[in-house]
C-alpha cells in the first residue's frame, strides 16, 4: 500500500480519527464513555473529531450521535458471540473493513488516530494505518491487546501457519502481518493492563500508563449524612463483578439493610440475582434500576456505602473513585486496576474476593458502629479521587496525539 501523506496540524489544532468497536449512545459502558469524553474535551480544545465505529446499534436507543460519527465498520462479535465466520466470511469482513479505513483517510485526512476499544474488531486497521504511515495513538482501557488476536478470524488464521501471510498478502491484497507493537504509541489506563499485554509482547511493555479519575461534572462532595444502612451496587451486571456476594451479606445484616443495585448488561444474569435474593429471604430490601450518567452522583451520595466486590482483574474500576469524590465510603477487594488506588483503612475498607459474603457484611458492620471510620475514609477518599480527573487524562490522551501528529 503506498504511503499516505498526512498534514501537519495547524496552529496545534489537529483532525484526530478515533476508531473502536461500540460509540455511545449505542453502548455507554466504561469505556466508551471515556472515549466520548476524550472526544468531547479535544472538540473543546478546538480540535476537529470524528468518530469510526461498528454498525452495532442497540435495540431501544434513540438518541442521536452526539458529533460527527460513523457507523460503517462491521464486528467480529454479535449477540454477545463469536460466530463462526470461514474464510470467506472473514476475508470479506476485512475488506470492507479496509475500504471503509481507507475512505476515511482519504476524505477526513486526519493528523493522526485515537484507536479504542478494538476487541472483536479488524486488527488489521492498525496495520493497514501503519503502512499508510498515519501516525496513531492506541488508548487501552480493557485487555483486547491480548485477547484480541485470538478472537480475530483472520489474525488467527496466520498464527500456525506464518509462512502463509506473504502469499496471502499478495493474492488477496489483505495485511497478514500485524505489528502491533509499531503500530501505535499505547496509553494504559493501568498497571495492570500494560503489565498484561507485555506478556503477549515486551515491547508494549514501554507504553505508558495514563489513570483517569472522576468527572467533575458529575461527581463532586455532597454534604456527610448518619447512618441508614443504604448499600449500593454501581456497574455492570456480570457474574464477573460479584454483586451475589453483596446480596447474600444482606442475610447477615440488620432488618432495616438496603442493597440497591444500578446497572444494566447480563439480562440472564440479572434473572439470577432475583433468585438469589428470593432464596435468602432478602428480595424486599435489593431493588435494581438503571440511571445515566448525570443521575449517578446522586446514587452515590444516597448511600452509606458502595460495594465493589469484583472477582476478576477489573482493567480499571472507576466506580470507587467516583463514589470517593461524592464522599461515599467504599468496600471493595481491590483486585485489578483499583487496587493501583485502594488503600485498606485509608481511603476504602478491603476485603479478600474469596472471603465473600462474610467480609462483607463484617466491614458494613464495621462501618455502621464507627463514625469516626467513616469521617476518615471519606476524607481519604476526597483526597484520592482529587488527586485523578478525567480532563486531566483527556489532556494527556490530547498531548500523546499532538506529540504523534507531529
Amino acid at each position: 500500500m503506498a504511503a499516505l501523506e498526512v498534514a501537519a496540524p495547524d496552529a496545534g489544532l489537529m483532525r484526530i480519527l478515533g476508531i473502536g468497536n461500540m460509540y455511545p449512545p449505542h453502548h455507554q459502558g466504561g469505556y466508551e464513555l471515556i472515549w466520548l469524553s476524550a472526544d468531547e474535551y479535544l472538540r473543546r480544545k478546538g480540535h476537529e473529531v470524528r468518530s469510526l465505529t461498528t454498525d452495532y446499534v442497540e435495540p431501544g436507543t434513540t438518541a442521536a450521535d452526539p458529533g460527527d460519527v460513523h457507523r460503517d465498520l462491521r464486528w467480529y462479535w454479535r449477540d454477545h458471540a463469536w460466530p463462526r465466520f470461514g474464510a470467506r466470511g472473514s476475508i470479506a469482513t476485512e475488506r470492507d473493513n479496509g475500504a471503509v479505513l481507507a475512505r476515511h483517510l482519504r476524505e477526513f485526512a486526519p493528523d493522526a488516530i485515537a484507536w479504542w476499544a478494538m476487541g472483536g474488531m479488524s486488527l488489521s486497521l492498525l496495520e493497514r494505518a501503519r503502512r499508510a504511515g498515519v501516525p496513531s495513538v492506541a488508548v487501552v482501557c480493557d485487555e483486547w491487546l491480548v485477547y484480541g488476536p485470538t478472537v480475530d478470524p483472520w489474525t488467527r488464521a496466520f498464527v500456525r501457519r506464518p509462512w502463509l501471510r506473504p502469499i496471502a498478502e499478495r493474492l488477496l491484497r489483505l495485511p497478514a502481518r500485524i505489528e502491533l507493537a509499531a503500530s501505535a504509541e499505547y496509553l494504559f489506563l493501568s498497571r495492570v493492563l500494560r503489565d498484561d499485554a507485555a506478556k503477549v509482547d515486551p515491547a508494549l511493555g514501554r507504553g505508558e500508563i495514563a489513570h483517569r479519575g472522576p468527572d467533575a461534572e458529575h461527581f463532586h462532595a455532597a454534604p456527610p449524612q448518619e447512618w441508614r444502612w443504604r448499600l449500593a451496587y454501581v456497574g455492570r451486571i456480570d457474574p464477573r463483578k460479584g454483586i451475589d456476594s453483596a446480596i447474600e451479606a444482606l442475610a447477615d445484616l440488620p432488618a432495616e439493610a438496603t442493597l440497591r443495585i444500578v446497572g444494566s448488561g447480563d439480562e440472564r444474569h440479572s434473572e439470577e440475582l432475583r433468585a438469589l435474593a428470593a432464596d435468602a429471604g432478602v428480595a424486599d430490601r435489593v431493588s435494581f434500576s438503571v440511571a445515566d450518567r448525570a443521575e449517578l452522583g446522586a446514587v452515590y451520595a444516597e448511600a452509606d456505602v458502595i460495594i465493589f466486590p469484583v472477582r476478576w482483574k477489573e482493567p480499571w474500576g472507576l466506580v470507587p473513585l467516583e463514589a470517593m469524590a461524592v464522599g461515599t465510603p467504599v468496600v471493595a477487594t481491590g483486585l485489578g486496576g483499583s487496587g493501583e488506588y485502594l488503600e485498606d483503612g485509608r481511603n476504602c475498607l478491603l476485603f479478600p474476593a474469596e472471603a465473600g459474603s462474610a467480609a462483607i457484611a463484617e466491614r458494613v458492620r464495621r462501618l455502621a458502629a464507627d463514625a469516626d471510620l467513616r469521617r476518615r475514609l471519606r476524607e481519604g477518599g476526597l483526597a484520592t479521587a482529587a488527586g485523578l480527573s478525567a480532563d486531566g487524562f483527556n489532556a494527556r490522551v490530547e498531548r500523546a496525539l499532538s506529540d504523534v501528529a507531529r
